[in-house]
C-alpha cells in the first residue's frame, strides 16, 4: 500500500509520495536517520502537487480551518485532483499521513480517504519540513522564512484577538487592584492618623471611619481655628450633628501640639491622596459588579460578586473554573493547608475561598463543612451554565441561591429542600414563558407598525384624492369661466355686427 503525505505549509499545500519504504523500513529509528541525508530521503520521498495560497489571507484562513481540524474547500479540491481516484464499493490501495488526526477524521469523513497519523508519519513529515525549500524549485532563499514569519505573526495575533478566554481577565485583574487598594487605602488611613494625631489626638476616638477621618482632618486643617461656623461643614460629613459639636468642643481643648503651615500643608495632601484612592476603589468596585454581571451572571448571584471574582482569579480563567469539579472548587485558596495536611497526614481543609461568603458564615460550626460542600456544588453549576451558555441570565443564579438557602433551613429546622431537577425545571420553563412574551410582544409591534404604515398609506391615498378632487373643481371653474368668457365676447360680437348693419 502506497502512502502519501499532506505537509501545510505558510507557502500553501504540498502533497508527497512516499516510495520504496523497504528501504528504511517502517521503523522510527531508522526514518531519523535517513531524514538528515537529502540524498537518501529524496529517494523515498517525492514531491506530487503543490497548491500555493493565493495571498497572506488565504494563508491565515487554510492553516486556521487546519488548527481548528476542518477541511476547507480548497485542500478537499487539491486532494480530490492529485490522489489517485477510487471506484465506489473498493477499498482504496493508498494512506493520508496527516499531522493531526483531527484534519484525519474530518479529510475521512468527507472524501473517505483513509489517514493515519503516527509517530513513523511525523518522522516523514518532519523529513519533509527540513527539506522542503529543496523540493519546490521556483522558492527563493529566504522566501520560505519570510512567509513563515509573517503567517506566525498574524496567526498568534488572530488569537489573541478572538480568545474569548481573555474576556475575564478584566476581572482578574480589577480584583487584584481592589485587594491593592484595600491595603494600601488601609496602611495610608493609619499613617494619616498617625499624623495627624499629633496636632489633633481626641479626633482619632471621635471618628473611627478612616475616610470620615481624611476627609474631616482635610476640613479643619488647624485645630485653633475650629469654632461654631464649622458646625454645619462637619455634620455634612460626619451625619450627625452631636459628633460634630463634640469635634468641635474637642478642638478647643486638645492637648496637641501645633503644627506649622509646611507641616499641615503636607498632612493636607497626605489626606487628599488617601481620599482620591478610596473614591477610585469604589469605582472600581461599581466596574467589577457590571464587568461580573456580564462575564458571571449567576456566579455572582449565587456567591456575590467578590467571592466570584477571587475564584475566577484563582483558577485563571473563567472556563478553568468551569472544568474544576466541586471538590476541586471547594478548597481553592487553600492549597498550603491541603498539603500540609497530606505530609502530615491530618485534617484536609473544608473550605477555600468560599469561606468568604455569608452561607458558611451563617451555618452551625458542625455543618459548615457540609455547607461548604454543597456551595462548591452550586457554584461548579453556576460557572457551567455561565461559561457555556449562549444567552446571558440571572435565573440560575438566582434558584440556586434558593436552593442554597433551603440547604440551610434543612440543617436548622430540617425542612425538607426541593429537588434540583424540579427546581432547573421551573427555570427553564419560566425563561420559555419569557421567551414566548418577547416573541409575541415583538409580533405585537410589527402588527402595530404594520397598521400604522396601513393608515399612513391610507391617509396618503385619501390626501391624493381629495388633491385630485380639488384640482377637478378648479379645472371644471376655469373652463365654465373660459365658456362663459367665449360668449360674452360672441355676444358682443353680434351686437357690433348689428350696429354696423343698422348704420
Amino acid at each position: 500500500m502506497s502512502m502519501y503525505l499532506l505537509y501545510e505549509s505558510s507557502s500553501g499545500y504540498g502533497l508527497f509520495e512516499a516510495h520504496g519504504l523497504d528501504e528504511i523500513g517502517q521503523n522510527t529509528e531508522a526514518v531519523r536517520s535517513s531524514v538528515s541525508d537529502l540524498d537518501r530521503f529524496g529517494r523515498v520521498v517525492q514531491l506530487t502537487a503543490f497548491h500555493p495560497s493565493e495571498s497572506a489571507l488565504d494563508a491565515l484562513n487554510q492553516i486556521n480551518a487546519v488548527s481548528e481540524g476542518y477541511m476547507s474547500d480548497e485542500l478537499r479540491s487539491f486532494l480530490e485532483l492529485n490522489l489517485p481516484k477510487v471506484k465506489e464499493g473498493k477499498t482504496p490501495k493508498f494512506s493520508l499521513g496527516v499531522s493531526e488526526p483531527k484534519i484525519g477524521s474530518c479529510i475521512f469523513e468527507a472524501t473517505k480517504i483513509p489517514c493515519q497519523s503516527n509517530e513513523f508519519v511525523h518522522e516523514l513529515l518532519r523529513g519533509v519540513r527540513q527539506h522542503f525549500d529543496r523540493f519546490i524549485k521556483d522558492l527563493k532563499s529566504g522566501d520560505l522564512e519570510k512567509a513563515q514569519l509573517g503567517l506566525a505573526h498574524s496567526y498568534s495575533r488572530a488569537k489573541v484577538k478572538f480568545n474569548v478566554n481573555l474576556v475575564d481577565n478584566m476581572v482578574i485583574q480589577a480584583i487584584f487592584l481592589l485587594d491593592t487598594f484595600d491595603k494600601d487605602i488601609n496602611s495610608f488611613a493609619m499613617r494619616v492618623r498617625e499624623w495627624y494625631s499629633w496636632h489633633f489626638p481626641e479626633l482619632v476616638k471621635i471618628v473611627n471611619d478612616n475616610y470620615l477621618y481624611a476627609r474631616i482632618s482635610k476640613v479643619i486643617e488647624d485645630k485653633s481655628k475650629l469654632s461654631e461656623e464649622h458646625i454645619p461643614m462637619l455634620t455634612d460629613i460626619l451625619g450627625d450633628e452631636d459628633k460634630a459639636k463634640e469635634v468641635v468642643e474637642a478642638g478647643k481643648a486638645s492637648m496637641g501640639q501645633d503644627l506649622s503651615p509646611l507641616d499641615l500643608i503636607n498632612v493636607q495632601t497626605f489626606a487628599q491622596k488617601v481620599m482620591d484612592l478610596a473614591d477610585y476603589r469604589k469605582k472600581l468596585y461599581d466596574y467589577l459588579v457590571a464587568k461580573m454581571s456580564d462575564i458571571a451572571p449567576n456566579l455572582a448571584a449565587l456567591i456575590g460578586e467578590m467571592v466570584g471574582a477571587r475564584l475566577i482569579s484563582h483558577a485563571g480563567s473563567l472556563t478553568n473554573l468551569a472544568k474544576c469539579p466541586s471538590s476541586t472548587l471547594q478548597i481553592l485558596g487553600a492549597e498550603k493547608a491541603l498539603f500540609r495536611a497530606l505530609k502530615t497526614r491530618g485534617n484536609t481543609p473544608k473550605y477555600g475561598l468560599i469561606f468568604q461568603s455569608s452561607f458558611i458564615g451563617r451555618a452551625a460550626a458542625k455543618n459548615k463543612g457540609r455547607i461548604a460542600r454543597y456551595l462548591a456544588n452550586k457554584c461548579s453549576v453556576a460557572s457551567r451554565i455561565d461559561c457555556f451558555s449562549d444567552s446571558s441570565t440571572t435565573s440560575f443564579g438566582e434558584k440556586l441561591r434558593e436552593q442554597v438557602e433551603e440547604r440551610l433551613e434543612f440543617y436548622d429546622k430540617g425542612v425538607a429542600p426541593r429537588k434540583n431537577v424540579d427546581v432547573m425545571k421551573e427555570v427553564l420553563e419560566s425563561l420559555e414563558k419569557k421567551d414566548e412574551g418577547e416573541a409575541t410582544a415583538v409580533e405585537a409591534s410589527e402588527k402595530k407598525k404594520k397598521k400604522e404604515k396601513r393608515k399612513a398609506e391610507e391617509k396618503d391615498e385619501e390626501d391624493k384624492g381629495e388633491k385630485s378632487m380639488k384640482k377637478n373643481k378648479k379645472s371644471k371653474a376655469v373652463e365654465k369661466e373660459l365658456t362663459t368668457d367665449n360668449g360674452r365676447s360672441k355676444k358682443k360680437k353680434k351686437k357690433q355686427t348689428k350696429s354696423q348693419d343698422d348704420e
